[in-house]
């Protein structure tokens, strides 16, 4: 198994256990990174506006 499988492996295992058993805080990343990429297409939206008006 090559660094990058292990790594990729190890990765979805802690995924696992982290929604499996911390729940709570699985919701809150979840919901911090939604958070944060709506108010990235927030921003992208609001500087091409501008840019074309």
């Amino acid at each position: 198994m090559t660094l990058k499988k292990t790594l990729q492996f190890g990765l979805v295992i802690f995924l696992v256990w982290f929604i499996a058993f911390r729940p709570d805080a699985a919701a809150r990343v979840a919901r911090g990174i939604g958070g944060l990429i709506a108010q990235l297409g927030t921003g992208f939206g609001d500087f091409f506006t501008r840019v074309v008006s």
